[in-house]
C-alpha cells in the first residue's frame, strides 16, 4: 500500500510523463534523429569495448557489427591468373618443341630409324602387299590389337593404384625408365656415332652410359634439378617415339595417331574413363601422378604418392612460377588479408581464425604448374617424325605448326573448364589435316610453281 505522499508523488510523475509522451509524440524528427545519435554513439561505445548492458533487471545486447574489409580489386589477379596461364603455355611449347627437334634431327641424321625390316610383336601384319586396300586393312588390325595392348595395360595400372600397390608401380616404372636408359639410349649412342663417324672404345661408352643411366634414374625416380629431371623426361619421350617410328609399319602409324586421339577422349571425358578414374583417384587422395608418367614445369618427386601430410609439406615449387615479381612480393600481404577472418561470439569478445597454411600452400602448388602427359609428348614426335621422314620440310612445318597450335587450342580449353582434358584429339587432328593438305595440295603446288619459275 502507499501512502498519500507517495500517491501525490505518483500522480505527478505520471502527469510528467504524459507530458513528455505527447512531446515525443509531436515531434518525431528529433526522436529519430536522438535514435541515430544513439545508435552512431553505441557503434562506437561498442567498438572500444563489446560488452553487454543490463537496466532495470531487462538484460539487452547490442547487435555485433563488424566491418566489412576493403574489397580487394580483381582485376590486377585477374591479369595476373592469364599472365600465369601464359608462361606456362610457353613453359609446355618449349619442352614439346624441343622434343619434336630431336626427334626430327634424328631421323635425319641417323638412317637406322628409318629403314624398316623389324616390327613389334603385337603388329603381326606387316603391310607387304602392293594392293592400297591390303594395307588399308593391314594397319587398322594393327592399330585395333595395339590399342587392345594400351587398353590393357592402362586397366592394369588402374587396378593397382585404386588397391595402392605403389611398390608394384614404381617396379614396373623403373623398369621401363631402366630400358630406355639403358638398351635403347646405347643404341642411339652407337648409331649417333656411326652416323657421324667419331671413334669411341667400350669402356668409355660403358662410364657414359652408366652415368647417365644412374643421374635420370635419381632425377626421374627420386629427386633432382627441375631442368634436368624435364631434360630426362624430354629424352625417354624421343627415344619413345623413335622406337614407334622405327618398328610400326608405314600405314599403321598414321592410323595409330587417330585411334589413339580417339581412345584418348574416351578414355578422359567419359565418366568410367580409366585416365578420369586415375586422375580423380589422385585427386581423391590428395596425391600427385607418378613423375615417371607425367611432365610437369613444377616439382614432382614419386615419393609424394607414398607420403603423409607431413611429406606432402615437402613439396615445392619453382622461384616465380610464372608470376612477377612484383606480384610475388605482394602476394603474402593479399593471402594474409584473405586468411584473416574477424568474428564476434555471443559473450562479446572479439576472436580471430586463422586457416591453416599447410593445406592452403598444398592447394596452391597442385594447382600451379601445367601437367602434361609423357604419352602425348611421344605422339606429337612420332607424328612430325614420321612426316620428317619423307624429306619433305613442307610437311614437316606444318604438322609442327599444327600440333602447337592445338597445343594451345586445349591449354585454353583447360583453363575454361578447369579440369582434365586430353591433350591429343586437337593436335594430332590438326597434324594430320594439315599433314596430308599440305602432302596433296600445297607441296604439288610449290613444285608447280618452282618448276614454272613464279615466285611468291
Amino acid at each position: 500500500m502507499l501512502s498519500n505522499n507517495e500517491s501525490d508523488d505518483s500522480d505527478s510523475f505520471s502527469e510528467t510523463a504524459r507530458l513528455m509522451d505527447g512531446h515525443v509524440a509531436t515531434d518525431n524528427t528529433s526522436a529519430q534523429l536522438g535514435d541515430a545519435g544513439a545508435e552512431i554513439g553505441g557503434k562506437k561505445k561498442k567498438n572500444s569495448k563489446s560488452r553487454l548492458t543490463n537496466q532495470g533487471g531487462n538484460s539487452s545486447r547490442q547487435e555485433p557489427v563488424t566491418e566489412d574489409p576493403p574489397q580487394q580489386p580483381t582485376n590486377n589477379e585477374d591479369e595476373e591468373e592469364l599472365k600465369y596461364g601464359a608462361t606456362h603455355v610457353i613453359k609446355l611449347f618449349a619442352p614439346v618443341s624441343l622434343c619434336m627437334v630431336v626427334v626430327v634431327a634424328t631421323i635425319n641424321a641417323v638412317n637406322f630409324y628409318s629403314v624398316k625390316g623389324l616390327y613389334f610383336a603385337y603388329t603381326p601384319f606387316h603391310e607387304e602387299s602392293p594392293d592400297s586396300s591390303t594395307k588399308a586393312w593391314n594397319a587398322i588390325a594393327n592399330s585395333l590389337i595395339l590399342l587392345v595392348v594400351i587398353i590393357g595395360m592402362t586397366i592394369l595400372l588402374i587396378l593397382l593404384y585404386k588397391n595402392r600397390f605403389y611398390k608394384t608401380i614404381h617396379g614396373w616404372l623403373i623398369v621401363s625408365s631402366l630400358m630406355l636408359l639403358s638398351v635403347f639410349s646405347c643404341l642411339y649412342l652407337e648409331e649417333m656415332l656411326r652416323a657421324y663417324n667419331i671413334p669411341m672404345d667400350y669402356p668409355t661408352a660403358l662410364i657414359i652410359m652408366w652415368n647417365f643411366g644412374v643421374m635420370g634414374m635419381i632425377c626421374i625416380h627420386w629427386q633432382g634439378p627441375l631442368i634436368l629431371q624435364q631434360a630426362y623426361l624430354i629424352f625417354v619421350a624421343a627415344l619413345m617415339a623413335l622406337v614407334f617410328i622405327k618398328y610400326l609399319p608405314e600405314w599403321t602409324t598414321w592410323v595409330v595417331l587417330a585411334v589413339i586421339s580417339i581412345w584418348d577422349l574416351v578414355a578422359v571425358l567419359t565418366p568410367k574413363g580409366p585416365l578420369r578414374i586415375l586422375v580423380e583417384t589422385a585427386q581423391e587422395r590428395n596425391e600427385q601422378i607418378f613423375p615417371a608418367l607425367i611432365y610437369s614445369s613444377t616439382y614432382m618427386y614419386p615419393y609424394v604418392a607414398l607420403a603423409t601430410g607431413r611429406d606432402n609439406e615437402r613439396n615445392s615449387t619453382d622461384s616465380n612460377d610464372g608470376f612477377t615479381q612484383n606480384w610475388m612480393e605482394t602476394h603474402a600481404n593479399r593471402v594474409a588479408q584473405r586468411q584473416l577472418e574477424v568474428h564476434e561470439d555471443p559473450s562479446g569478445q572479439v576472436r580471430t581464425q586463422i586457416h591453416e597454411r599447410v593445406q592452403q600452400q598444398h592447394q596452391e602448388e597442385e594447382e600451379r604448374g601445367v601437367k602434361l602427359g609423357l604419352g602425348d609428348f611421344i605422339f606429337y614426335s612420332v607424328l612430325v617424325g614420321k612426316a620428317s621422314s619423307y624429306g619433305d620440310w613442307n610437311t614437316t612445318l606444318a604438322c609442327f605448326v599444327a600440333i602447337l597450335i592445338g597445343l594451345c587450342l586445349t591449354l585454353l580449353l583447360l583453363a575454361i573448364f578447369k579440369k582434365a582434358l586430353p591433350a591429343l584429339p586437337i593436335s594430332i587432328t590438326f597434324g594430320l589435316m594439315f599433314y596430308f593438305a599440305t602432302k596433296e595440295i600445297v607441296s604439288p603446288f610449290a613444285d608447280t610453281l618452282a618448276i614454272q619459275q613464279v615466285f611468291i
